[in-house]
């Protein structure tokens, strides 16, 4: 039995060297898949502009879903994307309109500016989202009134992904390239796998380049190979 089918007549089991093009899966909305782990910051991003306080954090290590729905508030909201550094016109863009700040904790900020966007956005009813891996608490904050800002903001944690949600991801992953995969395969790389969403896309997208570069089919040998290349502990038996 074939470990996927294969549901696009173009990809010819002869095909050689694929072009590397980025793959472009359905990032929407209606695309999110939904677990308990992702609910509560799912429900918050729903409840735009009703929030319960005018900044929100989603906060959740690497991998867990913070940027796919940073971009589906982005969309919902309109909101533009800043960066408070010292200099830089965050707080004009915040008095204006809904604004995004991706990936607080590690790409810093000016705490004189973050201070003021908050500021911005409060007194002009607009929102503020940020995404971190860790809660503002443990930002390496030293003005005392960002510190009590932050304090009021809402934070919402996301945690790691648990195995029916990765197992959904590879799916959807594979399903966006046409491609259909056994259920075997599916638990086979869910139980090797690093448990993030970044990794299941990185291992989606190996295998398909891998197989159309080789003219063969998505089988275990060729899972375990990928996964091997990407440092994890496992067998082909």
């Amino acid at each position: 039995m074939n470990d996927v089918k294969n549901a696009d007549p173009k990809r010819k089991a002869g095909e050689q060297l694929p072009l590397v093009f980025s793959h472009d899966a359905a990032s929407s909305r209606d695309d999110l898949l939904i677990s308990e782990r992702l609910a509560a910051a799912v429900s918050i991003v729903d409840a735009w502009p009703a929030w319960p306080s005018p900044v929100v954090v989603l906060a959740g290590p690497v991998g867990s879903g913070k940027s796919h729905l940073a971009r589906i508030w982005r969309e919902l909201s309109g909101a533009a994307d800043i960066h408070p550094e010292l200099g830089s016109d965050a707080a004009i863009t915040a008095a204006a309109g809904p604004v995004l700040f991706e990936d607080a904790d590690r790409l810093g900020f000016d705490d004189n500016a973050l201070f003021h966007v908050i500021n911005s956005v409060r007194e002009n009813g607009t929102s503020l989202l940020m995404t971190s891996r860790l809660w503002p608490i443990s930002w390496p904050v030293l003005l005392p009134d960002l510190r009590s800002r932050l304090k009021a903001a809402t934070v919402v944690e996301i945690g790691e992904p648990d195995e029916a949600l990765l197992s959904q991801v590879i799916v959807k992953l594979f399903a966006d390239r046409q491609l259909y995969i056994d259920d075997k395969l599916v638990l086979y790389i869910v139980n090797r796998m690093e448990r993030s969403l970044n990794a299941a896309q990185t291992i989606v997208e190996r295998l398909d380049r891998l197989a159309l570069s080789r003219g063969t089919k998505i089988t275990r040998s060729l899972a375990a190979e990928v996964l091997n290349e990407l440092g994890n502990s496992e067998s082909a038996d």
